[in-house]
């Protein structure tokens, strides 16, 4: 490495995982062309890497805030391009990072350009590493095996009293830990749980029953420093269709958040008090598309909704008495988000509902998670059974998760109201 050359991460290396950092580089020869390299690994030891290059001022110094990438993972100024341009080395996989205690370690580097070299990789300028937190200093984690619930609790530092959430990140399968502990890091007490395959869960699922979140619901409403009287719920993909029934037919929702969900109750039959209360819409498997990558396109793959044979599969979202937030993005190819959100607002609005708003992104694809991670085009879907293509074009996909992400907590923070006096009573 040459120690004239120095690459800084502002304002520090050791981060949250949510925020930025400006990536600078000092002590070039003036208008050098350097290769920037990032590099992580995730839980399961995957390499996820981006390169781009660069060019340096008159003054030796190149600043990522400022100037443009020329060539490589990303081209422009992109000033968190390095981390979220980072692809595995092999193709379909997608960034897991599950437990919250494990920081997201990135390896930054600067190289001499490649050109300059004989061959392979251009010499090492200059390194930092950029440790990524997944929990904020003081939230407490605690692995909750309660009656039937199973998953993690998080709780902010401090006395409260704080809004509550039930993050549903997946339907179940493993329980991933990353956008609840972030969000708790933000100042909301968050329960995260999954319905089957994890710790002592059936392995597979037959139906989902309500009766198993409104057990976690309540769970989470005793908690010392809750303050808010109902609780938001967060959701995504299989599990926002889940929020809607949540939010439609049990007590106490305040906020519900269904980011690239279906309007119809979809492949599970959904049951409450032991009876069935929706059919699933199902899927033609048969409609899935090939692609020369070995990914395929399932974008159509579900039954009509709004067929007449599958209208008692729609969620009765006219009778929920909390606010929704309905995410959609544009070039979902998971399936349709932007038509079921579409239907969503037209069916509250034929009932003279207007507690809802709605956002959506253009060139986003299906996965919308806490931004900064390396962008996944493609990767194993579990109901599906196979590998398949989420879409999105990289570079806006990156900024919808950003701008979703602040969305989300002023959507909770907006509408789940906090009462200081109900916390003292519990406490």
């Amino acid at each position: 490495m040459s120690s004239q050359v120095r690459l800084r991460l502002l304002p520090r290396a050791r981060c949250m995982f949510d925020e930025p950092v400006q990536v600078k580089v000092a002590g070039l020869r003036a208008r050098q062309v350097v290769t920037m390299r990032a590099r992580c690994t995730d839980d399961k030891g995957l390499v996820f890497s981006s390169s781009a290059t660069y060019k340096a001022d008159g003054s030796g110094e190149i600043d990522l805030e400022r100037d443009p990438s020329l060539s490589g993972s990303y081209v422009g100024v992109e000033p968190m391009g390095l981390l979220w341009s980072m692809r595995a080395d092999s193709l379909h996989k997608r960034f897991q990072i599950k437990n919250s205690l494990n920081p997201h370690v990135v390896k930054l580097s600067v190289h001499r350009e490649e050109e300059e070299e004989e061959e392979g990789e251009g010499r090492m300028l200059a390194e930092a590493t950029n440790e990524r937190l997944l929990i904020g200093d003081g939230v407490s984690r605690l692995p909750i095996k309660e009656g039937n619930i199973r998953g993690v609790l998080f709780t902010p530092t401090g006395r409260g009293p704080f809004p509550a959430v039930l993050d549903l990140y997946i339907l179940g399968g493993g329980l991933s830990e990353k956008r609840a502990s972030l969000l708790a890091s933000r100042g909301f007490v968050v329960l995260t749980v999954v319905a089957y395959g994890y710790d002592d869960m059936p392995k597979k699922i037959k139906g989902v029953h309500l009766d198993y979140f409104e057990e976690a619901i309540q769970l989470l409403k005793k908690q010392d420093k809750v303050g808010s009287k109902g609780v938001g719920v967060l959701s995504f993909s299989k599990t926002g269709d889940v929020a809607l029934s949540i939010a439609s037919y049990l007590p106490g929702v305040e906020a519900t958040v269904c980011i690239n969900g279906c309007c119809s109750n979809t492949v599970l039959p959904l049951y409450h008090k032991k009876s069935q209360i929706l059919p699933p819409l199902m899927l033609d498997i048969s409609k899935m598309v090939p692609t020369e990558s070995g990914a395929f396109m399932g974008k159509n793959v579900m039954h009509n909704s709004l067929a007449e044979e599958n209208k008692a599969t729609l969620v009765p979202i006219e009778q929920a008495k909390g606010r929704f937030l309905f995410v959609a993005s544009e070039d979902d190819l998971n399936w349709d988000s932007k038509a079921y959100m579409d239907r969503m607002v037209e069916r509250l609005q034929h009932h003279g509902k207007d507690n809802f708003e709605s956002v959506s992104y253009p060139g986003a694809g299906h996965y919308l998670e806490p931004p900064y991670g390396p962008y996944c085009p493609s990767s194993f879907h579990a109901f599906g059974g196979t590998t398949v293509l989420w879409g999105g074009e990289p570079r806006s996909h990156a900024a919808a998760e950003v701008h979703l992400w602040r969305k989300i907590q002023e959507f909770f923070r907006t509408h789940l109201s906090c009462d200081a006096t109900q916390t003292k009573a519990r406490l």
